[in-house]
């Protein structure tokens, strides 16, 4: 199961925050923020689809994630991979090196990446 566009964008900010309460979340948003029964909505959609949970304090609700922003993206990017580059990360990687236009430097950063995981990966 997956976020909508709208509840990811809440989820970044709950991750960020670690726990947080309503006003806390609306605090997050940039102006125009959204309306509170919005967000109570969207909340209350994340956690049916066991996103999230909270902790109530008499009529309060603090909220906080089940799940792990970087287990979250690391399905969709696997994902991704499995469903537009026939499940081939090297077709991913040639895709994303030469259609991302990154500067000589961002691509020197990613080969050091892809050189530290090879040793990792060797020992």
């Amino acid at each position: 199961m997956q976020l909508s566009k709208a509840e990811e964008q809440l989820m970044k900010y709950l991750w960020k925050l670690e726990k947080a309460f309503m006003k806390d979340l609306l605090d997050a948003f940039p102006e125009p923020k959204p309306a509170t029964t919005t967000v109570a909505t969207l909340l209350k959609r994340m956690a049916d689809k066991g996103f999230i949970a909270y902790t109530l304090y008499g009529k309060s609700r603090e909220y906080y994630p089940l799940v792990k922003k970087t287990d979250y993206f690391s399905k969709h990017v696997n994902g991704l991979i499995k469903n537009f580059f026939n499940d081939s990360a090297s077709q991913f990687a040639s895709f994303f090196t030469s259609e991302t236009n990154l500067s000589t430097s961002e691509l020197e950063e990613l080969k050091k990446i892809v050189d530290q995981e090879l040793l990792k990966k060797q020992k």
